[in-house]
């Protein structure tokens, strides 16, 4: 199916938007006030030492004699590891907030940006749910405006997937995925205090969840081939691309974890790695406001196409050559010990200076594969002009060069009609023009 451009996001007047401004700016406020006073509370929680027995200390705020010990071993203090996390949720929330604040200034008569405002403030509740926890463990009363906020969060951003960007369900039966996702973030926020439930029933309810969330990538996916227009398929592009970096580079920063501590998920280990770890997955993380905020607002005036294809060239370089140094380094060191009985710091050299020699060459076949594989009419395009290039300047026959120009736009452009205008000279009035389509 060709692709059309998608109706625009309907927009709003008089006293709905009056209104939706207005419930904007509750909400939004709510949500702010929550999450300070909640990261507030949760600085003194993230001091507490546990001295209980370790089946007795299941929240993970709290401390436990050996994170004390390995805060000391740093340097550091438990004062300074709360004040870390505190100030870490802070100033990455306060990202998504200003995005969201941007966005709803300059387009809050937009229903569809509207939403992704919204969606942005609130979804700092739910994806750090323990700062908003911490309010509600102080002050119960608090509970159930914690609880909503969440559910706003969860179920703002299954719409954004779901509607982005034109502002409508495509496909029209996804309406009834957001249903099952309302209810099913309702459910599970009324069964979080009960008993543990049997293994039958997580087993259904991970799978209903990641169901729904392959669903949102189906949506999307679906939209862009099938709906969307040139502009609305960019500011796809770039909410696919701050989607998929927040993921690998979160996932990146965990991967340590599952390699050298499988324990890890069992009680909380402080180390420098663990402080760097918790700032890079919070600035992965912004990669989604920023490129929602870019999408929203920019999305015409940035080439997102260059973007994504410098990310796959740097990135595939970089991890190969990170590869073929550490392959180097292990292989190499393995050789001195067999010949030599000891290792050798020649290894290390010899693998810097291999990885120097690749870097050009492997970048140049890297960004060969790429163009030829996922920018295909481009490269072509470029290969195409590259040779009429070449021809241009050794060609001398006008009417050969003017047939080569002609095949050459309609190969790369594929417009409906070409037509070459020339210049000849004429004796009355010095010069007159000729055509060929």
């Amino acid at each position: 199916m060709t692709a059309r451009s998608a109706p625009s996001s309907p927009r709003l007047h008089g006293r709905w938007l009056a209104f939706a401004r207005t419930a904007w700016l509750v909400v939004a406020l709510l949500a702010v006030g929550i999450f300070v006073v909640g990261d507030r509370l949760r600085f003194t929680e993230l001091q507490e030492v546990c001295t209980a027995s370790v089946s007795v200390c299941t929240h993970w705020s709290l401390l436990r004699p050996e994170n004390v010990r390995e805060l000391h071993a740093l340097g550091l203090s438990p004062e300074f590891w709360a004040l870390y996390n505190g100030a870490m949720s802070i100033v990455f929330a306060a990202v998504w907030w200003a995005v969201g604040a941007v966005i709803f200034v300059r387009r809050s008569d937009d229903r569809m940006a509207l939403l992704v405002s919204l969606f942005l403030v609130t979804f700092t509740i739910a994806f750090w749910p323990d700062i908003p926890g911490a309010l509600a463990r102080s002050y119960p009363a608090f509970g159930v405006p914690v609880g909503v906020l969440r559910i706003l969060g969860d179920v703002l951003a299954m719409l954004f997937f779901y509607l982005f960007p034109s502002g409508r369900f495509v496909p029209r039966w996804t309406r009834w995925l957001a249903v099952v996702w309302f209810a099913q973030r309702i459910f599970n926020l009324f069964t979080d205090s009960l008993p543990e439930p049997p293994l039958w029933f997580e087993v259904f309810f991970a799978l209903l969840f990641f169901g729904l969330l392959l669903s949102f990538i189906f949506a999307q996916v679906y939209r862009y081939r099938r709906v969307s227009g040139p502009v609305e398929r960019q500011q796809t592009k770039w909410v696919v691309f701050g989607v998929a970096g927040a993921i690998l580079g979160v996932g990146g920063t965990l991967a340590p974890y599952v390699v050298i501590e499988p324990q890890s998920s069992e009680r909380m280990t402080i180390s420098a790695f663990t402080l760097v770890q918790i700032a890079g997955s919070n600035a992965f993380m912004l990669l989604i406001p920023l490129s929602i905020g870019v999408a929203v607002l920019r999305s015409r005036l940035f080439d997102i196409d260059v973007l994504i294809n410098r990310t796959l060239v740097y990135g595939t370089l970089t991890a190969s050559l990170a590869l073929v140094y550490f392959g180097g380094v292990v292989a190499l060191q393995y050789i001195f010990r067999a010949l030599t009985g000891g290792e050798s710091q020649l290894a290390v050299v010899t693998s810097t200076l291999v990885i120097a020699a690749l870097f050009n060459p492997l970048r140049r076949r890297i960004q060969y594969f790429i163009d030829r594989r996922f920018y295909r009419r481009k490269y072509d395009a470029r290969e195409t002009l590259e040779a009429f290039s070449a021809r241009l300047r050794d060609e001398t026959d006008l009417q050969r060069l003017s047939e080569d120009l002609v095949s050459v736009l309609r190969e790369t452009m594929q417009p409906a009609q070409v037509s070459l205008w020339l210049r000849t000279p004429d004796r009355r009035f010095g010069e007159t023009r000729g055509g060929r389509e």
